[in-house]
C-alpha cells in the first residue's frame, strides 16, 4: 500500500537520504491526512527482537523494529516493505498510528513533491538516558527544533 488511490502513481520512492542511509521521498503532492503506507514486516516477540539485535554485526543500534501496544514487534527488516525506509525527524511531516494491531503512516501536513517523508520515532528505553545512549540514538534530521536524539523525552 504505497498510495491512497491504487490507480495513482506511488506516493513515494526510495533513494539516498541526507538524513540517514536511504529515505522515502514524495513522488507527488500528498495532502494532509493522507494514508501513505502501512509499516509491514514479520511479527515477533520482544525476546526474539532482542536476540536478533544482539546477533547483529558491529553492535549497531539500527533496526527496523516497530513496537505495538500489545508488546509484539513488527520487524520491517524481515518481510517488510519500503515504509521501513521512512527516516526520523524532530519536525516530522508524517505520523505513525497503530490501528487494530497494524501501523499506518499518515501525512501530518501537506507534503510537497520531492520532500523526504519522516516521522518522530520517539524511541522509548527504560534505562537512564545518558549522553552515551543519546549519541547511540543520535538524530541527524537538522530541524531547527532538533533534540539531538531519536529517543522520546523522559517525563
Amino acid at each position: 500500500m504505497n498510495s491512497s488511490d491504487s490507480t495513482a502513481k506511488p506516493a513515494y520512492i526510495i533513494k539516498d537520504s541526507k538524513i540517514h542511509g536511504k529515505g522515502a521521498f514524495a513522488t507527488r503532492k500528498i495532502p494532509e491526512g493522507t494514508l501513505i503506507a502501512e509499516y509491514e514486516g514479520e511479527r515477533i516477540s520482544w525476546q526474539k527482537a532482542e536476540k536478533r539485535h544482539a546477533e547483529k554485526e558491529g553492535n549497531s543500534s539500527h533496526t527496523f523494529f516497530f513496537s505495538l501496544e500489545s508488546g509484539r514487534i513488527i520487524d520491517g527488516g524481515s518481510g517488510g516493505n519500503d515504509a521501513r525506509w521512512i527516516n526520523h525527524s524532530c519536525a516530522p511531516n508524517c505520523e505513525a498510528r497503530e490501528e487494530k494491531k497494524r501501523i499506518f503512516i499518515y501525512a501530518l501536513r501537506d507534503i510537497k513533491r520531492g520532500e523526504e517523508l519522516n516521522y518522530d520515532y520517539g524511541l522509548q528505553l527504560e534505562e537512564r538516558h545518558t549522553a552515551k545512549l543519546k549519541r547511540t540514538y543520535a538524530c541527524l534530521c537538522g530541524a531547527k527544533n532538533c533534540r539531538g536524539t531519536m529517543l522520546a523525552p523522559k517525563r
